[in-house]
């Protein structure tokens, strides 16, 4: 069974910067697509960034385009979000999420459903606040 294990969350004040990793436990290239959402409380699973493994194309939310990154080490088989000039809004529990079906971006990732992807991580938490 494919596992996908999240780390990197934590404390940052606003303006900060976290980097978030996600290792998988199978061959990375093997998903078509690999993808973070967050959950706030009170609010449903949202996305926030994807990459189509097949052209390398990568996907972000408008809230969060221009200061997250999107990354992956085929190496490590592990994938990255960079995220920078953390706002408060940010904060979030943030999951990992893999789909080793076609997948091509019908919708904008802040409003693509999360069933579409089949492999969850635990989640890691995010909290900006001063």
């Amino acid at each position: 069974q494919v596992q996908l294990v999240e780390s990197g969350g934590g404390l940052v004040q606003p303006g900060g910067s976290l980097r978030l990793s996600c290792a998988t436990s199978g061959h990375i290239l093997d998903y078509y697509a690999i993808a973070w959402f967050r959950q706030a409380p009170g609010k449903e699973r949202e996305g926030v960034s994807c990459i189509n493994n097949d052209d390398d194309s990568a996907f972000y939310a408008d809230s969060v385009k221009g200061r997250f990154t999107i990354s992956r080490d085929n190496t490590k088989n592990t994938m990255y979000l960079q995220m920078n000039n953390l706002k408060r809004e940010d904060t979030a529990v943030y999951f990992c999420a893999a789909t080793s079906y076609p997948w091509t971006p019908h919708l904008p990732i802040e409003t693509t459903p999360p069933f579409t992807f089949e492999s969850w991580g635990q989640g890691t938490q995010v909290t900006v606040s001063s």
